[in-house]
């Protein structure tokens, strides 16, 4: 955990953290060939714009040396095996400038929990297109998430949650995620072109949830916002 808690409530934190995780997605998904460009293209662009908030911090090098090899990942996006490195290591550059201003245990895990639930809502848009790709790559990504959100509520009660209204919701909020993620799990059960369409439907609101969790949280352990007495 940061010195001054007060750094692990800033948004870009999560925010760059949310950018590293989708940027291993990205790059994950690449190496494996498992579809086209399309994919690095939708994922890579949306991490760029989420994570240039890094750039502005007062220690930007390793967000700016993220954000490079992300343009860079783009540009050579048809040649998989090189696009693959480099969205890996703009994750890992990104991964540490968070934690430079959260501490290394509460950036990955928001890392995690983040790139798990939004890489599954976004590749499962490529299985509502072609139903015949495996689903086990949507199943990893649903668990990662799942243990990302688990550790993220471990380490922020260690931290030191405060008793209260805000923090019942905050424990509503990743209860909440948690339970989507696990409805995906059962959606993707279901052999017909229905379950990964549940299950993609089901992400986008874990998405939401979960970025409310971890703003919420962050906010409450730094003991800052409109809910903290």
């Amino acid at each position: 955990m940061p010195a001054d808690p007060t750094t692990l409530a800033r948004p870009e934190v999560v925010l760059v953290a949310w950018a590293a995780g989708l940027a291993l997605v990205s790059g994950s998904v690449a190496l494996a060939r498992l579809v086209g460009p399309g994919f690095t293209w939708l994922v890579g662009s949306v991490a760029l714009v989420i994570g240039i908030v890094g750039v502005f911090d007062e220690e930007p090098w390793w967000a700016r040396v993220g954000m490079v090899l992300l343009v860079l990942g783009l540009v050579w996006a048809r040649n998989r095996q090189l696009s693959g490195m480099l969205q890996l290591f703009a994750g890992l550059a990104l991964v540490i400038q968070s934690s430079t201003g959260s501490g290394w245990a509460p950036a990955l895990s928001a890392t995690f929990a983040l790139g798990g639930v939004t890489g599954e809502m976004a590749l499962g848009h490529w299985y509502l297109v072609d139903p015949r790709l495996p689903r086990s790559v949507l199943k990893l990504l649903a668990g990662v998430g799942v243990g990302g959100l688990i550790a993220d509520a471990v380490v922020l009660g260690i931290a030191g949650l405060p008793a209260g209204g805000a923090t019942v919701a905050y424990w509503v909020l990743m209860a909440t995620s948690a339970l989507l993620m696990a409805g995906v799990f059962g959606s993707l059960r279901y052999p017909a072109y229905a379950g990964v369409m549940a299950a993609t439907g089901l992400s986008y609101l874990a998405v939401l949830t979960t970025l409310g969790g971890m703003f919420l949280g962050r906010a409450l352990v730094a003991g800052i916002g409109p809910f903290v007495t």
